[in-house]
This record gives structure tokens, sequence and C-alpha cells, in this order.
């Protein structure tokens, strides 16, 4: 008769924990997946293009913007025309004078420089690639004083960010978390 009835047990802490810690393997596998089929690293040969602002004041953030528009499709047959990172180097190195030549002619009278350096670049998120801060060849095009927000471009893979947040109410960038971690963190404060 006694074999009838279950046995109640008691669920031990371990018991408790098991299916949150299967949870976390399981997202881990997930986000290892992800990476290894979205490439994972960014090629370090990558061009950028950055074009740097007189200021933040709005007809000189309309300026950047202006250029950008007028410059942007150069950029993109110099890319399109590409089959190697030495072609781009090459493509982009012949249309230098006619970006300068419309920049100038849209730069409100400020001086436009262009020139190709190694500069320093902010961690992005592009979809689920997240391009580190780091040093990148780069091709820099600076309005006036150049200390406003900015615009740039990864032209292999071709990515573009603005820097600069337009007033037209679009919400501040977001802090890069990893949910997982954040999540385990929570349990232990």
């Amino acid at each position: 008769m006694l074999e009838d009835y279950e046995v109640a047990r008691k669920k031990t802490l371990w018991d408790k924990l098991l299916p949150y810690i299967e949870f976390i393997i399981v997202l881990l596998i997930i986000q290892s997946i992800i990476t290894l089929f979205t490439g994972g690293v960014e090629e370090e040969d990558t061009i950028r293009f950055r074009l740097l602002a007189h200021s933040n004041a709005p007809v000189d953030q309309q300026v950047k913007r202006n250029i950008q528009r007028e410059i942007e499709p150069l950029i993109a047959k110099a890319v399109a025309d590409s089959q190697s990172n030495q072609e781009l180097v090459d493509n982009l190195t012949a249309i230098e004078e006619t970006v300068l030549e419309v920049a100038a002619s849209l730069s409100n009278g400020h001086a436009v420089t262009l020139e190709r350096t190694e500069a320093l670049f902010p961690p992005k998120r592009a979809g689920l690639f997240i391009h580190p801060q780091d040093t990148y060849d780069a091709y820099i095009l600076t309005i006036g004083s150049g200390r406003g927000d900015n615009w740039w471009c990864a032209l292999f893979p071709k990515i573009c960010f603005p820097d600069q947040k337009e007033e037209q109410g679009k919400e501040e960038e977001e802090e890069v978390t990893f949910f997982v971690w954040e999540w385990i963190k929570s349990w232990f404060s």
C-alpha cells in the first residue's frame, strides 16, 4: 500500500537553481552561435570615413548633414567599384579632390580639410556586431575647427553612424550590456 504513494521530497537549493543554470547555458550557446554566424570579428583592414562638423550649433550640424548627403554617393560608388582593399584605396584617392570641392562649396565659408590617417573611433553596435573602440585607418574630412559632433562610416562592410542624436526627439544611445550577465549580477545584489 505504501508503494502507491510517492514520497514527497523537499526541494533543495540545487533543485531550485538548476532550471536557471540551464537557462543561462542555453543563452550562452545561442550567443555563441550568433557570434559564429555573424563573423564575430571585424576585418582589420577596414577603412573608415569620418566627417567632423565645425561645432554643435544647429547651422553647423546642418552643413555637416548637407555635405554628408552630397559625398555619400561618391563614397558608395567608390566602395561598389572596389573588389579589394587596395582598389578601395585607389578609388578613394581618385575622388579626394571631388569630395574636397563639394565640401568646400557647402561649408558655409569654413575651411575644409581631408586627410588619411590612423584615428581613434568609439565603440559602436551595428545589429548583432559590436565594433570595438580602436584606432582605424580613416579618411577624416574636417569642416572648420572640427569640434562638433560627427558622422562616420566603416567602408568594408558599409556601415554608417551619426554620432549626434538629432534634436527632433531621438533618444539617447543606450549603454551596451549583456543581459545574461546583468541578470546574474541581480541575483547577488
